[in-house]
């Protein structure tokens, strides 16, 4: 049973390479401005979770490999009512860290997972995770230089916690790995949802 990594993040590999797995990686390539346009007034957690579906449902027609598991994500971060991805400009992630500093917001992760057996899709699972990041309040020279590196350009929220943006991130409620961009609890659960045992799959 070969696991596939539907996603092109970095944080999301280590994280499962860290945890003794080696997924192969296959970028979904799905517009997610239009799946989120699809979509009316969602929930938070309806929204996280239609675009890791979305991932994982363009992911299945890509993979070659008759017996797998499909491991889709998506991340956003709910700050003062408003849920915000990545901010693509320095200019827009300036603006978040001014929002950001010195209070909380809370990083929800979709999950989705599409077993293949034999080549047909088989079994599917989803869930998503919440947890509440508190941030420090760095100086603007800080914000400047860390927006500077480009490193929170093209992450949800703005921010990391296991690179440059731990050094601005005062504490976390919840499950960490989740902010990192994967959980490794809801997806052993959701793992076993659809027959497949982590421990099985360690390296």
């Amino acid at each position: 049973m070969r696991l596939v990594l539907a996603s092109q993040s970095p944080a999301r590999l280590a994280v499962l390479r860290s945890a003794g797995l080696d997924p192969a990686v296959v970028v979904s390539g799905v517009d997610e401005d239009a799946v989120a346009a699809a979509l009316t007034d969602p929930e938070p957690a309806e929204l996280v979770s239609a675009l890791a579906k979305a991932k994982a449902n363009a992911v299945v027609e890509m993979v070659s490999e008759p017996d797998a598991v499909i491991v889709a994500c998506d991340s956003m971060l709910s700050i003062g009512g408003e849920m915000v991805g990545k901010p693509a400009t320095a200019e827009v992630a300036k603006q978040r860290w001014a929002r950001m500093a010195g209070g909380s917001g809370v990083l929800l992760t979709g999950h989705a997972v599409v077993r293949l057996d034999g080549g047909q899709r088989t079994k599917e699972a989803s869930g998503t995770r919440s947890t509440t990041v508190h941030f420090a309040n760095p100086s603007q020279a800080e914000i400047d230089a860390y927006v500077a590196t480009g490193e929170p350009l093209h992450v949800a929220g703005a921010f990391t916690l296991d690179a440059l943006g731990g050094w601005f991130v005062e504490g976390v409620e919840g499950d960490p790995s989740s902010v990192i961009g994967i959980s490794l609890p809801l997806l052993r659960q959701l793992l076993a949802e659809v027959g497949v045992s982590v421990t099985e799959m360690w390296n």
